[in-house]
């Protein structure tokens, strides 16, 4: 394990707020519990380019309570509605799903589903299509546009849209990356699984999301780069997920890499030493990405 961040009261390093260090103290003095983490889904949608693949990223609003002005992958909390046995499903099953998550088959199937719901409304992309091996090619239109904004204001859930429109969720598009976990002494936490997923052909993102206020296509590495020139905020996940692809050349190789990946919690541990919080990820070499 190495050294991967500190921050003490009054000397915030590498993005992290000074009121970590309080809460972190308390935690391990056993004064305080931890924030339950809330289950989310997140999935990097990748493009097929002349130079190397490229990864979708929307800036989050600096408003925002979590993730502030960082550029991230279109995902979301799981809505409890995701869980239902009645949306039309194609591809692995949500018991070979909850082998690969490490969870039962319910909550695999609600985050499966989340990840395909969230990437729409936060895109415009969806990952479904009329039968088990077509996509749907066009999602565009006013129609299109305002059931992704019913199924954001949770007007109407995932299964109510893709049965009203005779599409089945494909859950084959996707491909299970990593699992990352909010660390204790956060506020807001989120016990967030990774998927990869290939943009469809003749779908095209729409700068949609309620939560953005900037998005971009950009090569892995290239996005790297901007991050370590400070020109775009990025959270540790975010920076290892786009590490990893930059060393893969389409999105049809991240989806047979993905099917080889571990999927196991990943965690920042915290530890003091004196006053200085030192935080440490298992297994994660450099997770700000400042080298």
């Amino acid at each position: 394990m190495a050294e991967t961040g500190s921050t003490q009261a009054g000397n915030v390093q590498s993005g992290m707020p000074a009121s970590w260090a309080e809460r972190a103290r308390a935690i391990i003095a056993g004064e305080a519990e931890p924030v339950a983490p809330r289950r989310a889904a997140t999935v990097v949608l990748l493009r097929d380019r002349p130079g190397g693949a490229e990864a979708y990223l929307l800036r989050r609003h600096t408003t925002m309570k979590f993730a502030a002005g960082m550029y991230a992958f279109p995902g979301g909390g799981v809505d409890p509605r995701d869980a239902d046995h009645s949306v039309a499903w194609a591809g692995p099953e949500p018991d070979a799903w909850a082998e690969r998550l490490g969870t039962d088959a319910a909550e695999a199937r609600a985050i499966v589903c989340a990840a395909v719901r969230e990437t729409f409304e936060e895109s415009g992309v969806l990952l479904a299509g009329p039968d088990p091996t077509t996509i749907v090619s066009d999602t565009t239109g006013a129609d299109w546009e305002a059931d992704r904004a019913a199924l954001v204001a949770r007007e109407q859930t995932m299964t109510e849209f893709l049965e009203r429109r005779d599409l089945v969720l494909r859950s084959d598009l996707l491909g299970a990356w990593a699992r990352w976990i909010t660390p204790e002494f956060e506020d807001r936490r989120y016990d967030t699984w990774f998927f990869v997923a290939a943009l469809p052909t003749g779908q095209r993102t729409r700068d949609v999301s309620g939560e953005a206020d900037r998005v971009t296509w950009a090569r892995p590495a290239d996005a790297l780069k901007q991050h370590r020139a400070q020109d775009m905020a990025m959270l540790p996940p975010t920076i290892d997920t786009l590490r990893h692809l930059a060393e893969l050349a389409d999105p049809a190789a991240a989806l047979a890499a993905a099917a080889d990946r571990k999927i196991a919690p990943i965690m920042a541990q915290g530890r003091f030493e004196g006053d200085r919080l030192v935080l440490e990820w298992p297994g994660i070499a450099d997770p700000f990405g400042l080298r």
